[in-house]
């Protein structure tokens, strides 16, 4: 506890109200206090750090003259939302983030009225304001009544098609609402900087209407030429003098760019905006992730995901392991392939790092594609390239791939175009909990004719199913691996294809069939060697495929065992499913076959570690034993999930 930072202004903060006291010098030291106070806390939790230090002094500045929770605040992704929680009563919690039981990482709206609107992935803010904005006009009923609605949203997120619906729609509708256009990548010059500070004091002291002529008179303060890091500022200046913005195209009256780290520009415009807007406004902040922290800002990512870390140093506490990452596996494998095929071509959306492809990007670039935040348009463009004749491999985390899904079922499915879907991140992944679980792809994969679906059982495998996916070209492929290390398996040298809907057996046995499909087959096999131990023989076989099924293995497994179960890391109406319905056209149900399926609960499940999160959803290996006795009716069962 004598570590933790002196934080006497942020002590008397309980809730946003209690800032009403406070004056405008008391809020910049609330500021540094609340930046102190996050570090201190994500140094104990890991998460994510860079976005909420670029946005401190925005938070302070929005809850200091906005009445939340009335005035609805929503933050896009909101991976930048810890000093947020911390300013609206769960600064007492705010050391259990991201854990079991504890804060979740994103916005939630089950766990304050401080957030008004649920988050995780990125550029639905907008929308969601504008739909406050109509409920309020409406006269929709909520416990503390609608205000105004102020969405903040990243440079990154802004790039996402659902954004500029959202814009369009309300520039339109003409409602009054605040959107806050959270720039951190933008590298200012000193000049730029004093007139960003010149414009918000225009801002703050003209009526809306005159905000565009004041930015004309404006422009002639620059020195010319611009430096280097001024690009996009002039850009966007130029096209205020010859006409507006493309902001202000789509409706909206806009402000900026500002300092936002900058109070007394935050304070002066944040107000004006709150006592003359009648319509929708943008307020343009440039902000830096990181900001106040060197390790952060000395960062390649800024600190956009910790460990645990040392505060004085910034080093993070990262535990080590033997085996590779099931990412780096992947981004292996498709580099080892594509030095021998260069038809090979790799699409991903805003998560070069995060899917591998970084390194594919380093060796490749002609032939790497970060799409930035539109997976829609990265599924069509990846259709598109197979059109064309390229080979290419649609990286994409499973929860995120959903957001694609129109353009996998209508330009990849059914056009039968060979794009390869490498799907990240499969199965339930720890402490972002269940907005960025991988649940339920295997489900909507595997309904799509034509549409081949593969996990990995382990490393090794992934290597030889990204061969795989290299050779097919007679339609659209996909494979599924988790987040995390491998198993630790020897590695094959190269990989090598397998044959389309054919699985494996891994053991053999005589009474109980265990049929898996992905990495709960480490899990499987713990369950059939305790199995073993109590008189219960068991096959253990490795599916491999979820479409097309191995119907002849299937058909083996249910002929010559008592009971047969299907284990998967997903939902229902996945592998199990399929398994089901084959069996019961098959006719095999009708020969006395004892089967289960062991699939994700219909439940979305909280954070906690992936172990944990598996035992919670009854998928490791004691659950497995559980089953199997559940279903032979042995007495004894061992647990009260059988």
């Amino acid at each position: 506890m004598s570590d933790r930072p002196q934080t006497p202004i942020l002590d008397r903060v309980t809730v946003p109200a209690d800032m009403k006291a406070l004056t405008d010098s008391e809020l910049k030291r609330l500021a540094g206090e609340l930046r102190a106070e996050t570090i201190s806390a994500v140094s104990e939790t890991g998460g994510h750090l860079g976005a909420g230090l670029g946005v401190v002094e925005l938070t302070v500045a929005l809850h200091a003259v906005f009445d939340t929770p009335k005035d609805r605040l929503i933050w896009d992704v909101s991976h930048q939302c810890y000093p947020h929680k911390i300013l609206t009563g769960r600064r007492d919690r705010i050391r259990t983030l991201r854990q079991p039981g504890g804060l979740s990482g994103f916005t939630k709206r089950s766990e304050s009225p401080y957030d008004p609107f649920g988050a995780a992935h990125s550029s639905t803010s907008i929308s969601a304001a504008l739909g406050f904005a109509v409920a309020r006009d409406l006269g929709g009923a909520t416990e503390h009544g609608i205000g105004d609605a102020i969405a903040v949203i990243g440079d990154g997120s802004m790039s996402a098609g659902m954004a500029f619906e959202a814009m369009n729609n309300a520039g339109h509708l003409g409602k009054r609402m605040i959107v806050i256009l959270n720039d951190n990548e933008m590298s200012i010059a000193e000049p730029v900087g004093a007139l960003s500070s010149y414009l918000s004091r225009l801002y703050a002291g003209a009526p809306f209407q005159e905000l565009k002529a004041a930015a004309k008179g404006a422009v002639s303060l620059l020195p010319h030429p611009f430096q280097e890091g001024a690009k996009r500022a002039k850009e966007m200046l130029k096209g205020m003098t010859v006409g507006g913005t493309m902001f202000e195209e789509l409706g909206f009256s806009y402000v900026g760019p500002i300092d936002g780290h900058d109070m007394d520009q935050l304070l002066s415009v944040l107000r004006t905006v709150k006592t003359r807007a009648t319509g929708p406004i943008l307020i343009h902040a440039i902000t830096k992730k990181g900001k106040g922290y060197a390790p952060a800002e000395a960062a390649a990512d800024k600190g956009h995901a910790t460990a645990k870390f040392d505060v004085v140093t910034g080093k993070q506490k990262k535990t080590k392991s033997n085996a590779p990452s099931y990412t780096s596996v992947f981004a292996k494998a498709l580099l080892d392939e594509a030095t021998r095929d260069d038809k090979i071509c790799a699409v991903t959306a805003a998560m070069p790092d995060g899917t591998g492809l970084n390194l594919f990007a380093e060796r490749y670039p002609s032939r790497c594609f970060d799409v930035g935040i539109a997976e829609q348009h990265g599924v069509t463009f990846a259709a598109g390239l197979a059109a064309g004749g390229m080979k290419p491999f649609c990286a994409m985390y499973s929860t995120f791939l959903q957001r694609g899904y129109d353009q996998v079922v209508h330009d990849v499915a059914i056009q039968r175009l060979p794009v390869r879907f490498a799907i990240d991140r499969a199965g339930l992944v720890g402490a972002d909990g269940a907005t960025h679980a991988g649940s339920f792809d295997v489900a909507f994969m595997a309904n799509l004719p034509g549409m081949v679906v593969m996990a990995a059982a382990d490393e090794a495998e992934l290597v030889h199913m990204v061969a795989t996916a290299v050779a097919h070209n007679d339609g659209p492929i996909a494979f599924r691996y988790p987040r995390g290390e491998g198993v630790g398996v020897e590695m094959p040298e190269r990989g090598v294809p397998i044959e389309i809907g054919k699985g494996r057996i891994v053991k053999e046995g005589t009474r109980v069939a265990l049929l898996s499909f992905g990495t709960r087959l480490d899990e499987t096999m713990t369950a059939a060697e305790a199995l073993e131990v109590r008189g219960v023989s068991c096959t253990v076989a490795d599916a491999r495929f979820a479409k097309p099924l191995d119907e002849d293995l299937i058909r083996d497994l249910a002929a010559n065992h008592e009971a047969l179960i299907t284990i998967e890391e997903g939902a229902i109406g996945g592998f199990g499913s399929h398994v089901a319905d084959f069996l019961a056209n098959d006719g095999v149900f009708d020969r006395g076959i004892k089967f289960r399926s062991m699939v994700l609960p219909d439940t979305f499940i909280d954070q906690a570690s992936p172990e944990a999160m598996y035992e919670v959803a009854g998928l490791s290996a004691a659950d497995i034993e559980a089953k199997v006795m559940a279903v032979l009716g042995v007495a004894d069962i061992a647990t009260k999930r059988a």
